[in-house]
């Protein structure tokens, strides 16, 4: 008995792991796991000191699925353009070039922001906000949107896909309510590890998890 339950646990463990590698199927499909995003804010380390004190050094609250990323345990609040505030916003580390607040289109209908939907560290043109820490205030001129749906890959998985970096990709996700994302750009790095990243409303909308996985179609 003790056997099989080893037998069973360890068949478990292994379709947790396949699950999360994704790849292809006995279909030849290109199967994508997915990361579900929530509202985050990336900063410099004058940003940082400025709102935590001088000298200030990011904690880590847990490692992320891409190499080198994490949740900080230092969390912010973001304060809209009519005065309203989102408590709890978790900073990702490392340390940035760029301030950066990645929200839902339900976070900038609450802040009273029209958020663009950009890349990463293309803040030009994007709405301010202002960032509230523990030690000061912070008001952004610029550095609000909403993320680009993105995958990233590493440069020997998008040859085995027949994928590119910066190629422009729909994925769709099943279920009940089945839907397919449009404008999905692929990032290839060495240190990505397969993922699919789309926000909560996204994720809301598909009715998808974290783990869980999207079809990509080219």
């Amino acid at each position: 008995m003790e056997d099989l339950n080893i037998a069973r646990l360890t068949e478990e463990i292994t379709q947790r792991v396949r699950a999360r590698i994704g790849g292809l199927d006995v279909a030849g499909k290109i199967l994508v796991p997915i990361g579900v995003s929530g509202r985050h804010i990336h900063l410099t380390r004058e940003v940082l000191e400025r709102l935590f004190g001088p000298g200030h050094d990011l904690q880590v609250y847990r490692e992320l699925t891409q190499g080198g990323e994490f949740a900080a345990q230092e969390i912010v609040t973001v304060v809209g353009a009519n005065g309203r505030a989102l408590e709890g916003v978790r900073i990702l580390g490392p340390i940035r070039r760029f301030t950066q607040v990645e929200l839902a289109r339900s976070d900038g209908l609450r802040l009273g922001l029209d958020l663009p939907v950009r890349r990463t560290a293309d803040l030009a043109g994007s709405p301010g906000i202002t960032v509230v820490g523990p030690r000061g205030t912070v008001i952004l001129t610029e550095g609000a949107v909403r993320a680009t749906r993105h995958i990233h890959v590493s440069p020997q998985d998008a040859v085995r896909f027949g994928l590119k970096d910066g190629q422009i990709v729909r994925a769709r996700v099943g279920g009940v309510k089945a839907i397919v994302f449009e404008n999905v750009e692929v990032r290839a790095r060495e240190s990505f590890v397969l993922d699919f990243h789309i926000d909560t409303d996204d994720a809301n909308a598909s009715g998808a998890n974290t783990g869980d996985f999207a079809e990509v179609i080219v």
